[in-house]
């Protein structure tokens, strides 16, 4: 993996000599573990003229799933009490003769860049911009591997909460047996705050879990994800609870589960984002339901469980092969409740079989 991350690091810094910037401080978190292998807290990533610098507030912890630092890059430990870590790479990188630093305006909050700014005045400071964000979007077959083995996980736990007895159960408490069931197969933790909602609940982009309980009749909707070895998934499914569904239900679960196909199918290296977002969003539009649709039909994820790319109606750009992206559409409809459906999907040619599905729970409208 050193090579992987000294590829990386190369990469980024061509970027930044090409604009004419001598050194880098990369400081958002995910960045720095893209580049470094590891983000230790608050640890921040020089790119410097003569060496690379994880500069940390203390030794990395030895626990596999925060990651590794890579090798190749040398640890500046600061001592106790000793200030900011992008305060001192920015010393640093003067002392290494630097006189121009490209930094993450993105991430930085206005009182850091000042004392950046004062710290080290004989340095000019540039930004960075989303440069690392941008080499993110395509993926490796190692961290496509990565994100597949945490699909697996969110699956196995969601299939095993299927098998047990859901009415009268509190959303939260669901959603705290997922995410539990989660580490217990292997996952670093949950990828984001599982969602679990019942009855008019249903469906709702993002909702957070309440004391209301499981109904026999309820829709319920689950959207979980997990963490491994710091790649983020995401899995969504909707069901019914205890009984047949209703006619209203059955008619809105195919509705939404046609405008997911229609999103699946148009994935393809070249493909405009907004294009995949049409293609969802025109089944939902053409059925009357437009006031009821989420702003994206999907985004990229990774080390974050949502980067770029967004598949939205403004979004700009064309998906390239080994993109790992979620098609997420839903309908909520207030007081009555809805339908979503989720899953992770890389990016792949039709010569290579078109988009490889990481999540495969079944989508079937399931009685439970």
């Amino acid at each position: 993996m050193s090579e992987v991350y000294a590829n990386r690091r190369s990469r980024l810094r061509d970027h930044v000599n090409a604009a004419g910037t001598a050194a880098a401080l990369v400081t958002r978190p995910a960045n720095v573990r893209y580049l470094a292998g590891a983000a230790p807290q608050g640890s921040v990533l020089l790119l410097g003229r003569s060496e690379d610098l994880l500069v940390c507030v203390g030794p990395p912890d030895d626990r596999p799933y925060e990651g590794r630092p890579d090798e190749s890059v040398r640890l500046h430990v600061l001592p106790a009490n000793g200030g900011d870590t992008a305060v001192a790479a920015a010393g640093l990188a003067l002392a290494q003769g630097a006189d121009s630093l490209a930094i993450e305006e993105h991430h930085l909050t206005v009182s850091r860049h000042r004392a950046l700014a004062s710290v080290a005045p004989g340095l000019r400071l540039t930004d960075l911009g989303g440069a690392v964000e941008q080499l993110r979007v395509v993926k490796d077959e190692e961290e496509i591997s990565c994100l597949r083995i945490g699909a697996e996980i969110a699956d196995q736990a969601l299939g095993e909460l299927l098998e047990s007895i859901l009415v009268g159960r509190t959303e939260r408490h669901l959603a705290l047996e997922l995410e539990r069931r989660l580490v217990d197969h292997g996952a670093d933790g949950p990828a984001f705050a599982t969602s679990v909602a019942t009855g008019p609940h249903a469906g709702r982009r993002g909702h957070r879990p309440t004391d209301r309980r499981v109904e026999e009749g309820d829709f319920l909707s689950v959207c979980l994800g997990a963490t491994y070895r710091g790649y983020r998934c995401e899995i969504g499914r909707t069901f019914v609870i205890g009984t047949s569904p209703a006619d209203w239900q059955i008619e809105l679960y195919d509705l939404v589960f046609a405008a997911q196909r229609a999103g699946r199918e148009f994935l393809a290296p070249g493909a405009a984002c907004r294009d995949v977002d049409r293609a969802a969003r025109q089944v939902l539009d053409s059925a009357g339901y437009a006031e009821a649709l989420p702003p994206l039909t999907g985004h990229g994820v990774g080390l974050e469980i949502e980067e770029d790319p967004q598949l939205a109606p403004s979004a700009m750009g064309k998906l390239d092969a080994c993109v790992p992206v979620t098609v997420e559409p839903g309908v909520h409809l207030p007081g009555r409740g809805g339908v979503r459906i989720d899953d992770t999907l890389v990016v792949r040619p039709e010569a290579d079989g078109g988009p490889e599905l990481l999540t495969i729970t079944t989508k079937e409208l399931l009685a439970l």
